[in-house]
């Protein structure tokens, strides 16, 4: 019997990283009221607190008070409505771009 656990345990192991990469995600957030010089540094340091955050890029594509926010997250422990929730508590309501992310 202990064997067979051991072989078991030692699968387990084995698969568990690619269980993980696998849960990776991407998101583009449009995130609003954000045109200062420090918006874009703040919105970036907000999302990078959430639990499950890889990375975070910003940009402002149209040099407008709106910024965009790629971010790659762990999908099994947090979401798009989370990362929208962070922002939006900051100051900075977000939604879900209808851009492609590329």
């Amino acid at each position: 019997m202990k064997p067979y656990l051991g072989t078991v345990f030692g699968l387990g192991l084995l698969f568990a990283p690619i269980a993980a990469q696998a849960a990776e995600a991407k998101v583009l957030l449009d995130v609003h009221h954000a045109g200062c010089v420090f918006c874009g540094p703040i919105v970036k340091s907000t999302l990078e607190h959430v639990k499950g955050v890889s990375s975070v890029s910003v940009s402002q594509p149209d040099g407008i008070a709106d910024v965009t926010a790629s971010v790659r997250y762990d999908d099994g422990q947090t979401s798009p409505q989370a990362l929208i929730k962070a922002t939006t508590d900051q100051g900075y309501p977000a939604d879900i771009s209808k851009k492609t992310s590329g």
